[in-house]
């Protein structure tokens, strides 16, 4: 295990192939200043480029995820996360990333949280866009990401209202892909990134791209072909000697060996 903090705002951990960031400003429900937003960015894109590293955990200290923008911080020449390649919520990385949130995850939090590709809930979890009380828009990727998650309707429920989702609601609309005791976020993302990591990457990541870039196609041939072509890799160098290994007996019902 290794460990450094960035800085005050955010810590980053790496235990063997898996870094956890951890968002560090408890006294603001981790709510994020300008500095621990692009700090977090960077992070992001740091794990995205270090080969040692093969799945990310973000979470956040004392209790809650993130709530959002530090209204209070950010300076006059805030830029809109979803637009900043610096920022938290950049366009997709090509490594698997888990939000493992406890308590809130609003407004701008809830963006950070959607930016992920998997989120592990705690009992505690509160997911909204409390910023709509504010007139505060979304300026983190929420719009676009939320509906493509839980459907358009209950995104424009969510977005329109600004009410509080709980974990288990937050779970049958599919925002958290499970939910575990109060505390236990972190270590049931931990478990699920172990199991990643175990499995062969190169299919694995080609797989998430193009669920991922399927939606930039206009068409589903295009996107068939993408597809087809983010698989060659893969095809070439693991899914030959899996076939192999699975048909002596390796790797099946769900295993990863």
């Amino acid at each position: 295990m290794e460990g450094k903090a960035m800085d005050d705002g955010l810590l980053v951990e790496h235990r063997d192939e898996i870094t956890i960031l951890t968002i560090n400003r408890p006294f603001a429900r981790n709510a994020l200043d300008d500095t621990t937003a692009r700090a977090l960015g960077r992070a992001l894109a740091d794990f995205d480029d270090d080969d040692s590293r093969k799945v990310a955990i973000v979470t956040g200290t004392g209790g809650a995820f993130c709530a959002g923008a530090d209204l209070k911080a950010l300076s006059s020449d805030y830029v809109a996360w979803a637009g900043d390649a610096d920022g938290p919520c950049a366009a997709h990385l090509s490594k698997p990333v888990i939000a493992a949130v406890e308590g809130h995850a609003v407004a701008g939090g809830l963006g950070v949280a959607l930016r992920c590709d998997i989120r592990i809930a705690s009992e505690t979890a509160v997911f909204g866009v409390f910023c709509r009380r504010f007139g505060v828009p979304m300026s983190d990727g929420t719009t676009v990401r939320l509906p493509r998650i839980v459907g358009q309707g209950r995104a424009l429920h969510m977005l329109l209202t600004g009410e509080a989702v709980d974990a288990h609601t937050a779970h049958d609309w599919g925002l958290a892909t499970e939910v575990v005791p109060e505390g236990m976020a972190l270590n049931a993302a931990l478990s699920m990134a172990e199991k990643l990591a175990r499995f062969p990457q190169i299919a694995m990541q080609s797989d998430r791209l193009s669920a991922l870039q399927q939606w930039d196609h206009d068409s589903l041939s295009a996107a068939f072909a993408n597809e087809k072509h983010l698989a060659e890799q893969a095809k070439r160098q693991e899914a030959t000697d899996g076939a192999a290994r699975f048909a002596e007996g390796a790797g099946r019902h769900g295993g990863a060996t």
